[in-house]
């Protein structure tokens, strides 16, 4: 359960899934922004009808927004009142809390009317289905209901629109709420007394409820509406009568307050880069947990729908913070995969329907992710976990994919058996001895590249050597043979080296005619950064390629002034040879030819890797969103939030620089990993924490302070002899740790850890493990 709000006040709040059980409308539409809940004030005296908000129908007066963790606040004075509005959703129930606080600043007594609306969705989007929303209201609780019995997955489920006090009017007819040709801006509802009370089926379905508020002079008043939705009806009338309790709500915001605490304060950064420590401590995290791993919306995309290969990624950001949920995601995961090891590319909840394709890169992210939260939490038990397959026919020959719901089947496998499927189903080997591309790897847009099954990934075959490296430790936990994986993977590699190497960078791909993609003889996409970032990340190129292919991407798709990296360039547009959908966005628009920054992220591990610790944290920096609005002129021509990362960067005038959409995005858990791991060298081996930073030679050095249980660790990095990389003593708490290893204990003691850089061990060849 959740909701979205933006900076004017308009909100869609959902239960259970974001996508196909919206309560109320997302609409998509940045430029006017409707909203389908409205909280509107009326002065009884005089009939000015507003909103504490900007939208629909805010004052002129300047209003005080507040995004935080879990809320926003919403304060403005005008009309003669102080206004104060809180947003945010009970950590443990499916209850929105809208909190209006007013406080009279004239000399009499006034009057005032507060109305919230909703319009009603209970699916996916309005249109369809309106037309089923049944009505209802419960006179005991004060309280409009809804529901929708035509729907398949959430027809038993009730929602509703309820208030901490009798309700002077309702009604549940938008037609008469808002009345004939009206509008969200002036509900004709407001220009007259009282509402209808109509609460009957068959209407265009609403909910309405108007509170009246008498202030003396001087006088506050607090009021609260509560917007959710239960199993069933007793289990939603169950939910209003509890938070309608007196004093119920406070505590729910200290408990909102805690909750985002416990999670977003496990690790915190002291650099001498304030906008590092800004997007680092709280913001990236948040953005990953909030809006990627439970809501899966925002204000700009909305999906609902699990992705396999993108959450198993935006967990690995939360290996520190919440180790559980990464767990609870990989089991997740294997059990939407096929006994053959290929998988559901998204599913929706509950029901788990999803489409089956033939996306190369999918399947391979449960062992590479599996293998990372092995290692991170020296969990080994959850190679063991018992989860079924799920059955259903292969793809035909003419079937790219297919959406169905599938049965799991009856007998269950151990996770390491599912990661070992997934690799024995993507290990796959074209004319060149590389991976297949399927209809698509890391890129979707690429979906025409090998469709006919011979067109091959340079990228896959980098990602496919370090999946398959991790995978050969699990076979030793296991007490397998290694070998076989091992083998493959140096296969793999003497292969990406004979036909990949293109003179001072790595292919992309070759198409199904044996066209190469990503040289610099092509006509377009002649250089890709992915297939050079993983050549690095992977420890599988040659070192002197490997240093030279990014390199190049540093000429060529660093474009500093415009504070951008490029995926790759020139954006595809008229070459023969037809990539996929990719081509369909406009040049220099995501995928083609902008910054997907994604992506971006892997350029600036990969310098990390190589040992080039000022040209990282430039990079860094380049990424940050702070940096990107810091004068007026930036703000405007930025023009979305700079304390969340952008999926996308604009890269073709005249919107070069812009940025696309934001929150709902891979890229912050790995901007989050870039940032934590490697660059301030922070991660976790087990019960032991490593701090191996590659930093700016400038750096005098920077402290964090890391959370292990009830065990607080103060980390002091010094750089005294200023270098990008090596340690030359680890003490904790005044003792020498002879393996530079920092044993954690959940002691409820605060420990002390100092750090000294030097030369001593010198900067690392860029083949360690990553």
């Amino acid at each position: 359960f959740g909701f979205v709000v933006s900076e004017a006040g308009s909100a869609c709040t959902w239960a259970v899934n974001s996508g196909e059980n919206r309560l109320t409308p997302w609409r998509n539409d940045p430029l006017t922004d409707l909203p389908g809940e409205a909280l509107y004030l009326r002065d009884e005296e005089t009939g000015v009808v507003w909103s504490p908000t900007p939208m629909p129908c805010g004052p002129e007066a300047a209003c005080l927004v507040r995004h935080g963790a879990g809320y926003s606040i919403f304060e403005n004075h005008s009309h003669g009142l102080a206004q104060q509005l809180r947003m945010f959703a009970a950590p443990d129930s499916p209850v929105k809390i809208v909190h209006l606080r007013l406080e009279n600043l004239w000399d009499r007594q006034r009057r005032v009317t507060a109305t919230y609306y909703i319009e009603w969705v209970l699916g996916t989007n309005r249109d369809v289905n309106q037309s089923y929303i049944i009505p209802d209201f419960d006179p005991i609780r004060h309280a409009l209901l809804a529901s929708n019995r035509y729907s398949m997955e959430f027809g038993e489920r009730i929602a509703f629109l309820a208030a901490n006090k009798k309700p002077h009017g309702v009604t549940a007819d938008r037609a008469e709420f808002l009345g004939r040709m009206g509008s969200v801006r002036a509900p004709a509802a407001l220009r007259r007394i009282g509402l209808a009370s109509k609460v009957t089926p068959g209407l265009d379905p609403c909910a309405a409820l108007q509170l009246h508020i008498d202030l003396a002079p001087g006088q506050t008043e607090e009021i609260f509406f509560l917007v959710g939705e239960g199993a069933n009806r007793e289990d939603s009338l169950t939910l209003i009568s509890r938070y309608q309790t007196p004093g119920q709500v406070e505590a729910v915001w200290e408990a909102v307050q805690l909750h985002w605490d416990k999670i977003l304060d496990q690790l915190a950064v002291e650099t001498p880069d304030p906008g590092m420590n800004l997007i680092l401590n709280r913001w990236m995290l948040y953005q990953t947990l909030a809006c990627r791993v439970w809501g899966r919306t925002a204000l700009y995309q909305s999906s609902g729908a699990f992705g396999f290969r993108d959450q198993l990624q935006d967990v690995m950001a939360l290996l520190h913070a919440r180790p559980d949920l990464a767990r609870a995601q990989i089991l997740s995961a294997a059990a939407h995969q096929f006994d053959a090891g290929d998988v559901l590319h998204w599913w929706n909840p509950p029901s788990g329907k999803g489409v089956r394709t033939r996306f190369s890169d999918d399947l391979l992210w449960l062992p590479y992710v599996t293998a990372e939260y092995v290692q991170v939490t020296g969990d080994k038990a959850i190679l063991q976990e018992q989860i079924p397959f799920l059955k259903g026919a292969p793809l035909g020959d003419s079937e790219d994919e297919r959406y169905n719901l599938y049965q799991p089947d009856s007998e269950p496998h151990t996770l390491y058996e599912h990661c070992r499927r997934a690799i024995q189903k993507g290990a796959t080997i074209g004319v060149h001895g590389l991976p297949l591309m399927g209809s698509g790897d890391w890129n979707d847009g690429m979906n025409l590249v090998g469709i006919e099954g011979r067109g091959e990934s340079i990228w896959l075959g980098w990602f496919l050597h370090t999946t398959l490296m991790r995978f050969a430790e699990l076979c030793l936990l296991m007490g397998d043979d290694p070998q076989p994986y091992r083998q493959k993977a140096e296969a793999l590699a003497a292969s990406l080296e004979t036909h990949a190497w293109d003179g001072d960078r790595y292919l992309r791909a070759f198409y199904d005619d044996g066209a190469r993609m990503g040289s610099n003889t092509s006509d377009e996409c002649r250089i890709d950064s992915i297939a050079q970032s993983w050549a690095v990340l992977s420890g599988a190129a040659d070192p002197e390629r490997a240093t030279q292919a990014m390199e190049t991407v540093h000429q060529i798709l660093v474009q500093q002034e415009d504070q951008m990296i490029l995926l790759f360039t020139p954006p595809f547009d008229k070459t023969i040879h037809d990539p996929g959908y990719i081509k369909g966005y406009a040049p220099g628009v995501r995928e083609n030819g902008g910054q997907y920054t994604h992506a971006a992220t892997w350029v600036v591990w990969a310098f990390a890797k190589l040992g080039q610790g000022g040209r990282a944290e430039a990079l860094f920096r380049l990424l940050n969103p702070v940096y990107h609005a810091e004068s007026p002129e930036q703000v405007a021509h930025y023009k979305v939030e700079p304390y969340v990362i952008a999926a996308d960067v604009y890269g073709a005038a005249p919107h070069t620089g812009s940025g696309g959409w934001t929150w709902y995005t891979g890229s912050a858990g790995w901007m989050y990993r870039l940032g934590i791991e490697a660059i301030l060298g922070i991660s976790k081996v087990g019960n032991k924490l490593k701090v191996d930073p590659c930093i700016p030679k400038i750096w005098p050095g920077f402290k964090a302070t890391y959370c292990f249980g009830t065990a607080c660790y103060q980390i002091n990095v010094e750089n005294p002899e200023h270098v990008n990389r090596g340690i030359e003593q680890v003490l904790l708490d005044g003792k020498v740790m002879r393996d530079n290893l920092v044993p954690l204990q959940d002691d409820g003691q605060d420990h002390e850890v100092n750090i000294v850089m030097g030369p001593g061990m010198g900067v690392r060849e860029y083949t360690e493990p990553f």
